[in-house]
């Protein structure tokens, strides 16, 4: 799991094996002893190993002579559960929640950082190239195929690029120029969309080159929202960051990226070569 859920429960762990040991109970097993758990649970719930549930921890708190720290530590438990949640689980209905659910966020949300190495990011997407990113994520993990109503809710999202008084701050790896989802004729459309975006008036389009110099690792792709939330993507879950002190770390990630990026003319003479790339390869597809 993430870096920081998994240390914020190995913290929570901690804070329990203390409450324990001031309690009088020497051992984990002197302590399953008295709730009925077994002695294996409460070790791993101290080690990090385990999440405990509120119910865990209200019992806990109780055993412990510490019910008033009980609604901290269930807050506790909470952030972490929001900090991992696994994609199978959010895309058992399908891909169209996850894109429902962000909608309030973006709507309310003033100024966007985005970061992705390998993708055009989701709002600047083309139908098509939308359909076949759904597509990936239903063969992959075997959510409902709903393409259509998720393709649909996606789109519907660009409309903050236009409302308003938002400031949109995007940043793409060389890589999401030529990450071919689709086939040549749609990425084709996906690169003449970004072309056309560059003329947005509140859209700042960075492009890094695959052969500029870093000054921090590229990692995961990450929406931040203002400065209030992060979501941080992984192959196997989605990951809110909330705290601010992990907020301000992506703050500065972002403007280390922005250092290696290329914007304007140089940001449209890269997206013009992965077009004639693409017009390189259907040529020689329907050859």
């Amino acid at each position: 799991m993430s870096d920081q859920a998994r240390e914020t429960r190995e913290a929570l762990g901690a804070r329990l094996r203390g409450f324990r040991k001031d309690a009088g109970f020497a051992s984990g097993r002197a302590f399953a002893a008295a709730t009925g758990w077994q002695e294996s649970k409460v070790s791993r719930i101290e080690n990090g190993k385990q999440n405990a549930s509120e119910a865990d921890i209200h019992l806990w708190c109780r055993m412990t002579g510490h019910e008033a720290d009980a609604p901290d530590l269930v807050a506790t438990v909470r952030h972490i559960d929001e900090m991992w949640m696994e994609w199978r689980r959010q895309l058992q209905a399908g891909t169209e929640g996850p894109q429902k659910r962000l909608m309030p966020l973006y709507g309310k949300t003033k100024v966007f950082r985005i970061w992705d190495p390998n993708l055009i990011w989701g709002t600047l997407q083309t139908a098509e190239y939308a359909e076949a990113i759904f597509e990936v994520a239903t063969n992959l993990y075997g959510n409902p195929p709903d393409t259509d109503a998720a393709v649909a809710k996606r789109l519907e999202r660009q409309k903050y690029l236009y409302e308003g008084s938002r400031i949109f701050n995007v940043l793409l790896g060389e890589q999401a120029l030529y990450s071919n989802h689709g086939g040549s004729e749609v990425m084709r459309g996906q690169l003449d969309r970004l072309m056309a975006a560059l003329a947005l008036p509140r859209l700042s389009l960075g492009i890094i080159p695959r052969s500029a110099p870093l000054s921090v690792w590229l990692g995961h792709p990450f929406s931040m929202f203002d400065d209030k939330v992060v979501l941080v993507e992984t192959t196997s879950a989605e990951m809110s960051v909330t705290q601010p002190g992990e907020i301000e770390s992506y703050v500065k990630t972002f403007e280390l990226l922005r250092r290696s990026a290329v914007y304007g003319q140089a940001a449209r003479d890269l997206i013009l070569t992965a077009i004639e790339h693409f017009v390189r390869t259907g040529r020689g597809n329907r050859g």
